[in-house]
């Protein structure tokens, strides 16, 4: 259904963006060192916007909004909602962290995380190139301010301006692609987009050309290889509480910037990008899981754990379409839809776990940091070895459920290269789960480095603790999930 002036379509931004404003206002007037005031509002508002969406979602109703430059489709709003309730937890996870480390003294924490999201939004909700490129734009400026706001960290100001010198040039790739695209068809609309390019009038060439830009843009946001160089210099440098603010939700964003543009968009030209698709995915499996073995920093490990599974994600995304064929699209699309949902349930448990043995005055992010746990708690040693268990693929966790399904949509295409492709997957991902067991067996077998027990606020324990329970639940019980994930991409695929 399109409507040239429905508000429903764009509800959930509307909200964002006033009680962002809000809470701007809130933060201004409150003195003290923890901006409770400012966090409870953020919590409510991201509430609120999961909800929303939540409710959008289950509705299952496809809205175009202001003459098709929005849409409202279930895709969308889940992945809103998994967004919102990523961002909440991100904030739970992160008050105590950004308290004793001076970061709430501006009060730009809370309103920075809300407009991060709402570029988030755009993104995920746009049905038009330069809508799409504004939302990219506020998710990766609100980052960028984030990663420095240590101001008199050193580490972390390097870190903010690697992040901008290459995501600026990150986005310049993008920015060139798309306006390739439109010089090619002559719209800026992603549904004009396919109709011009499935009329098969215009040059191939030009279009390829573009395309190609375009999927180095995509590539950086994922941290696929050879676009990767940010993911572990930033994710060391960056506050660890940002550091999960931007290795979370953003996943989210980009997922669905890839299946507007390369799928609702893109899609007859397939076979042009499924390619480049497939030696991106090689290369970040071979790079992300041999670079993490020699990593002694827990979060630099966890950043090129991040690039191999980016790597899985991509291998589901380049099995929509065989040989002309895109039946097989649903299966493949909602694959990686479901591996990259699961990646960030089990990325905000392990982030948690490191900000919650980090205290004042020391970050625990080396490798070393964890010996002991289990003397310490084992509760937390539990939850942190069910989330590396997961990001290995053992089952019945969630990350196995993952990867099968991936796998899965890849051997159902019967084409040699891509049963290759599941063989090589496998063979990484014994490889890469030598650096998780070393993290497990430094949490149960070395003497810890202290003695002190592990003090952790009431929300945030019990977050992590059902946080941590979910990656099991949704291992033994992931049918909920993956039909979820399957009628949002039939329902995009339809219209």
């Amino acid at each position: 259904m399109i409507d040239r002036f429905s508000w429903v379509a764009i509800y959930p931004e509307v909200v964002l963006l006033v009680m962002a404003c809000v809470i701007a206002l809130v933060d201004l007037l409150d003195s003290s060192s923890r901006r409770m005031p400012a966090y409870i509002l953020s919590l409510l508002t991201l509430l609120g916007v999961a909800g929303l969406t939540g409710i959008y979602a289950m509705g299952e109703q496809t809205v175009y909004g202001f003459d098709g430059l929005v849409v409202s489709d279930p895709l969308a709003n889940w992945l809103k909602c998994f967004s919102a309730l990523a961002v909440l937890v991100t904030f739970i996870y992160g008050r105590r962290y950004v308290s004793e480390r001076g970061m709430l003294r501006g009060g730009e924490w809370y309103v920075l995380g809300l407009l991060s999201l709402l570029g988030a939004f755009v993104m995920i909700a746009a049905n038009n190139f330069m809508l799409l490129y504004l939302g990219l734009e506020c998710l990766t400026l609100s980052g960028y301010a984030m990663v420095a706001l240590r101001r008199d960290h050193a580490v972390s100001v390097e870190a903010a301006m690697k992040y901008f010198v290459l995501g600026a040039m990150a986005s310049g790739f993008l920015l060139y692609g798309l306006s390739m695209l439109y010089g090619a068809t002559g719209t800026l609309d992603i549904g004009g987009v396919y109709k011009a390019v499935s009329s098969g009038q215009i040059r191939h060439v030009v279009l390829v050309f573009g395309l190609v830009f375009v999927v180095a843009g995509v590539a950086f946001k994922f941290g696929a290889v050879p676009f990767h160089m940010w993911i572990p210099d930033v994710y060391q440098g960056a506050p660890t509480a940002v550091t999960l603010m931007i290795g979370a939700a953003p996943k989210l964003a980009a997922f669905a910037m890839a299946i507007r543009l390369l799928v609702e968009g893109l899609l007859p030209l397939a076979f042009d990008w499924q390619q480049m698709l497939g030696l991106l995915a090689i290369a970040s499996l071979l790079i992300g899981n041999l670079a993490a073995i020699a990593q002694t920093n827990i979060k630099r490990m966890l950043a090129y754990s991040t690039i191999s599974h980016m790597g899985f994600v991509l291998l589901g995304l380049m099995a929509g379409v065989v040989n002309g064929n895109s039946l097989a699209a649903a299966n493949a699309y909602s694959s990686a839809m479901f591996y990259v949902v699961t990646y960030v349930l089990t990325t905000l448990v392990s982030f948690g776990v490191i900000l919650l043995l980090s205290r004042e005055g020391h970050e625990s992010e080396e490798i070393a940091d964890f010996a002991g746990l289990n003397h310490r708690s084992p509760l937390y040693a539990g939850i942190m070895a069910i989330c590396l268990f997961s990001m290995t693929g053992l089952p019945p966790l969630v990350g196995f459920q993952a990867k099968l399904s991936v796998l899965q949509a890849l051997v159902s295409t019967g084409q040699g290269a891509y049963i290759a492709l599941a063989v090589f997957a496998v063979i990484l991902s014994l490889i890469g789960a030598f650096y998780y067991l070393r993290v497990i067996k430094v949490m149960y077998f070395d003497d810890p480095v202290s003695e002190a027990p592990i003090q952790a606020p009431m929300d945030m324990r019990a977050v992590l603790t059902a946080n941590g329970a979910l990656l099991l639940i949704l291992g033994i019980l992931p049918g909920g999930l993956m039909t979820l994930c399957a009628n949002a991409i039939v329902k995009m695929l339809a219209t």
